[in-house]
């Protein structure tokens, strides 16, 4: 097998076409499939049969470089980031009410969460993931020293600032373990990183 085949994403078929090789990415063949459905507007077995055909002849007439972006789909790990978002909403948008309604000002603050995991890929969607979760928003991405800047309602609390970085730890972990590869979700499961936690 060549260096070619090993590097390539498990979603992609390869083959050889005369003397070169086609290589037929999966996610990006569905995805011109829904671009021509949306472009006729009017969804129907012939439009998704007909998108097929064109999205597989566009990827073998003009072959992409091969790119592994290190998307790994794990069914068990998806079920559990799913619920654990759902679970983090609700309690979130309960105890912001809370904190709404609670009498006395709060001092928020930014507080820098350095991650374990470096890929690209895992740092977006941990910073997603993140983001959709409500008092949890993040304000900054760095992707140099991989370290995602959360925005803390109550900084005065040093609880409440370590229990947000462990909430961004957790999701990272979640995140890798649902997309991430075996080297992403050995990054993710090491020990969190150790330091300040003021904000």
């Amino acid at each position: 097998m060549s260096d070619l085949l090993r590097d390539r994403s498990p979603y992609s078929w390869s083959f050889r076409v005369g003397s070169g090789r086609r290589i037929l990415d999966l996610p990006l063949v569905a995805w011109l499939t829904v671009i021509w459905i949306l472009l006729w507007g009017t969804p129907s077995w012939g439009d998704l049969v007909n998108g097929v055909v064109v999205a597989v002849g566009l990827c073998l007439a003009f072959p992409l470089p091969a790119v592994d972006i290190g998307l790994r789909l794990r069914p068990q790990g998806i079920l559990r980031l799913a619920a654990h978002l759902l679970y983090d909403m609700l309690s979130s948008s309960v105890e912001v009410t809370r904190q709404i309604f609670a009498k006395g000002p709060y001092h928020p603050a930014v507080v820098a969460v350095p991650l374990r995991v470096r890929s690209d890929l895992m740092l977006t969607a941990t910073a997603v993931a993140v983001s959709n979760v409500p008092g949890g928003s993040v304000v900054e991405v760095r992707r140099s020293t991989a370290t995602v800047f959360l925005h803390v309602l109550d900084a005065d609390d040093p609880g409440a600032v370590e229990s947000a970085r462990r909430s961004v730890w957790r999701m990272e972990e979640l995140v890798a373990r649902a997309f991430g590869t075996a080297e992403d979700i050995a990054h993710a499961s090491r020990p969190v990183p150790e330091g300040d936690s003021s904000p």
